[in-house]
């Protein structure tokens, strides 16, 4: 049974940093992709960044291009999510998910960002 439990969100004020961390565990685990999402309150959830295991390549929303980072260590079977510049519209629910079709989620951790 994989799974995927994040951690690192918590309150920060606008412009500052956090590094979301997604450790997945339960046997053999090479999905295709890991990435992140995460909805804010009253809003569906969103697409944030992906990376892809194979060719490590990246892909970010519009939004987040340029502040967010997203990195893996293989080794760990851990994915990170590197935000900086943070602003009150990243308040979120943070999520990890893995897999060609996104079949494995965390249970998310919460970013909070004041103004």
């Amino acid at each position: 049974q994989v799974q995927l439990v994040e951690s690192g969100g918590g309150l920060v004020q606008a412009g500052g940093s956090l590094r979301l961390s997604c450790a997945a565990s339960g046997g053999a685990f090479s999905p295709y992709r890991m990435g992140w999402f995460r909805q804010a309150p009253g809003k569906e959830r969103e697409f944030v960044a992906h990376i892809m295991l194979n060719t490590d390549r990246t892909a970010y929303a519009d939004s987040v291009k340029d502040r967010f980072t997203i990195s893996i260590e293989k080794a760990k079977n851990t994915v990170y999510l590197q935000m900086y510049s943070l602003k009150p519209e990243d308040t979120a629910v943070y999520y990890c998910a893995a897999g060609l079709q996104w079949a494995y989620w965390g249970q998310g951790t919460q970013v909070t960002v004041s103004s």
